[in-house]
């Protein structure tokens, strides 16, 4: 896997690393959310980078990138929305992933930019973040096919209302034993993660 750091343009400082196969040209690039920043997300989270190697074995990249200065939500779903832009610009498809508090963004961002992403995933997702960033009540906006996972013993994150919803929606859920961080099983994430996103990515 290459790396390369780079910044996201758009208004608001945000940097970025870019994930790609060692040996292939990738028509398809997701998008991966970190959690919470004022909780120490970040685009080097271990889901993420799980995830992000997957992808790249399969012949995927990911976009892994930082929030800008703290903004409430609002500021941190335009920076998804800008990462959404830029790799829309240079990629086929693409697709966006968040864990926590980045699936809450991924949704929110997915359903309000113009070219919504060809599939979403989301991991222990926060069903809400503010009154007026409702990411369940926003999923029905989604147009593409979204996948859900969540823990049975997560306690942390408030996703039981946006699971709630993905599954009226028919939307894929998966069920996990396990607490908020997936300890200690971030490679079958990675797996159930990848083989979504890469059936729904992969060339028609």
């Amino acid at each position: 896997m290459n790396s390369e750091d780079l910044p996201i343009p758009g208004g608001r400082d945000v940097r970025a690393t870019l994930d790609t196969p060692e040996d292939a040209d990738p028509e398809a690039i997701v998008v991966a959310c970190p959690p919470h920043p004022q909780h120490r997300g970040h685009r080097g989270d271990a889901r993420l980078e799980a995830v992000s190697e997957a992808l790249c074995e399969s012949g995927i990249a990911c976009l892994r990138f930082d929030y800008g200065d703290w903004d409430e939500g609002f500021g941190e779903r335009e920076d998804a929305r800008n990462a959404l832009r830029w790799a829309s610009e240079r990629y086929d498809r693409v697709g966006i992933f968040g864990f926590s508090f980045g699936g809450a963004i991924a949704v929110l961002a997915a359903s309000t930019i113009d070219h919504q992403p060809d599939a979403v995933s989301l991991l222990a997702p926060a069903s809400r973040l503010t009154k007026e960033l409702d990411a369940a009540a926003t999923l029905e906006d989604v147009t593409g096919p979204v996948q859900v996972i969540y823990g049975t013993r997560d306690e942390t994150a408030n996703w039981r209302r946006l699971v709630k919803r993905a599954k009226e929606l028919d939307c894929e859920v998966v069920e996990m034993s396990a607490d908020h961080f997936f300890v200690g099983q971030h490679e079958k994430v990675a797996d159930s993660v990848g083989e979504f996103l890469v059936a729904e990515l992969r060339e028609q």
